[in-house]
């Protein structure tokens, strides 16, 4: 199983997600494929997130958050949040975007889009589960396929983040 372990994790059916935040007039996002409904009532979303990325913060400190879902087509967009740190370029800067109830961005051309307010958050290994409760939410386009974590390859440098001899 070991020398596969990459393939095998990738097999776990996931979307890709641009995940917007915002705190003190400062917004940023990055790419994220790690989550989940959590619960129907309260609508609960789960995202699993590096508390060593540099929107982190913004996350945890501006209380609330955005899912933008992006389209099969939108490799691009998941690679530019996904590879470019926010701590010395502002990546929204010529990107469409607008504020969501709780201030973090909504991508304009995004499949679709949650605002979730930070319900809550824990440790997990190497990443922190974060709980956010869905307060709003909108699908720009009932056609278009989402881009799922399978499509986007080694993107996220994954395969050398897997332990040896699993």
């Amino acid at each position: 199983m070991g020398e596969n372990l990459t393939e095998l994790f990738r097999r776990l059916t996931a979307g890709v997600y641009v995940v917007g935040v915002a705190h003190g007039g400062r917004q940023d996002a990055f790419t994220a494929a790690w989550l989940v409904q959590a619960a129907f009532d309260p609508l609960l979303l789960a995202l699993s997130v590096n508390p060593e990325n540099a929107s982190y913060p913004l996350l945890r400190e501006g209380g609330g958050f955005t899912v933008n879902v992006l389209r099969r087509d939108q490799l691009e967009t998941a690679r530019h949040f996904g590879t470019v740190s926010g701590r010395a370029v502002d990546k929204l800067a010529g990107i469409g975007w607008r504020p969501g109830v709780t201030g973090a961005p909504i991508l304009a051309d995004a499949l679709a889009y949650f605002d979730c307010r930070l319900a809550g958050n824990m440790p997990a290994g190497d990443h922190v589960l974060v709980l956010g409760q869905v307060i709003g939410g909108a699908l720009a386009d009932r056609a278009a396929p989402p881009l799922t974590y399978q499509e986007t390859g080694d993107l996220d440098g994954s395969s050398e983040l897997y332990p040896s001899g699993f």
